[in-house]
This record gives structure tokens, C-alpha cells and sequence, in this order.
């Protein structure tokens, strides 16, 4: 049976890799060898739901090509690039990459996208409205507390009509940004794992679409106004440092992941929340 590791990481410092029981999702193939500077374990970060989901389907499709895959599970948006920069990682994928070039902003890093991985547009979400419309003044929105998936919240509500941001902002933008706000909007952020869970209490949550699948939300049911499939955020990457990009291991791992099966995969378990971006 194939297994998980999960990291629930809640202090940037507190996160070591190293103190994680390494487990082995599959053995090299017979029939291919692998590539000579394959690590022993090829690990791969994601947040749980379909980042994880899609990833284990790639598990079985790189074990043909002889490069043994562990996927590594987080409960935030900011650790896995932690440790991949460290090197505790071989590749990660969860994140888009307006937020790859932000982290390596602040955090000095040189992690390089190497692959297109899935489209997944970010959305309202809300236990009592159905429409832009039905909402009302002084709503309480919900949006990411990570710099760019916050920003990204902000461009959904100002495409929505509801507020106006400073010109020019773009992702970056924050809710000083906030120019004008007619129906005066009380806008929190919140972190993205706790979205779906905090529904009940909030009027409308912006809610990244792998935590709306990973908690049971339906986007048919539970959401509406959601972002344009080609915008440049709903589009997730596959990433790794600038020092292994070029590495075998990682091509066999793109191309595992960029896979007839993994596609096949995508479309039958996600009927369209999430599609391949290749």
C-alpha cells in the first residue's frame, strides 16, 4: 500500500525534514534503471488534497522509469519551499508561481519553475449566498494571510465590484490597498487551510480550489464567481532548486507527472475542478 508522509507545520523554525520517518512509496523498476544521479528517494513536496492526490498517481508512473518517488505532505503554503531551498525536497508542487517569485524575494532563494502541473481557479465560497448580488453591506470576506494568494483574494473581490485596489498592485496588494469599498466590506485573513472550516462563521471566503476539494466543498454547490482558468494564479507549478532543475531525476519526475495516466487521472477524479496544465 502506498503511503504518505505528513508534516502539520506551524513555525516556519521549528520545521526540520530530517526528524520525518522517510517512507518509501515505491521501489526502482527491473526494467529501467534509474538515472545515475537519482537520489536513493526523490521527495516531493505538496499541501494535501489534489496536489498530494496527483502526485501519488505520479508515484506509479516514475516507478516504470526507475526513480523511487516519497511525497511529502504540508499544512502551509510557506515550508515546503523552506525545505527545498534546504534541500530536503527534490521538487514541489502546490503553489503558482507569482508566489515561487515572491518567496524567493523575501526569502533570498533561487527556486526556478520547471513545469506546468494543473489549472485551479480560486473562488467565493459561502453557506448563505449564491451570487455576487445576494451579498450584502458590511459582509465579513475571508481571504488567504499569504502574501500573494491574499492579494490574489483582493483581485478576486475588486473583479467581483466590491472594492476598488490601488492601481498597479496587483497580487502584491493588501487590504491597505483598499481604495474604496462601497458596501464596506470587513475583510480578515485567514490562513488558507482554515478557510473551508471557518464558512460557518463568515458571510463569503476566498477559498484556493485544493483546500475546497481536500475539505468537501463543492464548487457547484458551495461556490460561485470564481477566477478565469488562464489567469496566471490558477495555474500551479512544478518547482525545484536552481542547482538540480536540470537534473534527470527531476525530468523523470515532469514526465511521470505530465503522464497519459496522471492526466487520465485528473479528469475522471476532479470532473473538472482541477485540469492538466500540459
Amino acid at each position: 500500500m502506498e503511503r504518505r508522509t505528513l508534516v502539520r507545520a506551524f513555525a516556519l523554525g521549528a520545521f526540520t525534514l530530517t526528524s520525518v520517518p522517510a517512507m518509501m512509496l515505491a521501489g526502482c523498476s527491473k526494467s529501467e534503471p534509474a538515472a545515475t544521479d537519482a537520489p536513493a528517494v526523490f521527495r516531493v513536496g505538496v499541501t494535501a488534497g489534489p496536489h498530494a492526490d496527483i502526485v501519488t498517481e505520479a508515484v506509479k508512473v516514475a516507478k516504470t522509469k526507475g526513480l523511487t518517488v516519497e511525497v511529502v505532505e504540508f499544512t502551509d503554503y510557506i515550508t515546503p519551499d523552506t525545505a527545498l531551498n534546504d534541500k530536503k525536497l527534490d521538487a514541489a508542487v502546490y503553489q503558482h508561481e507569482p508566489f515561487l517569485n515572491a518567496f524567493n524575494r523575501e526569502q533570498g532563494t533561487k527556486l526556478v519553475k520547471v513545469a506546468d502541473a494543473v489549472v485551479q481557479p480560486m473562488g467565493f465560497y459561502s453557506k448563505k449566498y449564491k451570487s455576487v448580488e445576494d451579498i450584502p453591506e458590511g459582509a465579513t470576506f475571508a481571504i488567504p494571510n499569504d502574501p500573494s494568494n491574499g492579494g490574489r483574494g483582493l483581485l478576486l473581490i475588486e473583479a467581483a465590484g466590491l472594492i476598488k485596489l490601488k492601481a498597479d498592485r496587483g497580487a502584491e496588494a493588501t487590504l491597505a490597498d483598499i481604495v474604496e469599498n462601497p458596501k464596506k466590506l470587513r475583510i480578515q485573513e485567514l490562513e488558507a487551510a482554515q478557510l473551508p472550516r471557518s464558512i460557518d462563521d463568515l458571510d463569503v471566503a476566498c477559498v484556493p480550489m485544493n483546500y475546497v476539494i481536500s475539505s468537501g466543498l463543492s464548487p457547484e454547490k458551495d461556490g460561485f464567481f470564481f477566477e478565469d482558468r488562464n489567469a496566471p494564479y490558477a495555474l500551479i507549478i512544478i518547482a525545484a532548486r536552481e542547482d538540480n532543475k536540470d537534473a534527470a531525476a527531476v525530468k523523470t519526475f515532469v514526465e511521470s507527472y505530465q503522464s497519459p495516466d496522471v492526466r487520465a487521472f485528473i479528469e475522471k477524479t476532479f470532473q473538472g475542478q482541477v485540469r492538466p496544465a500540459w
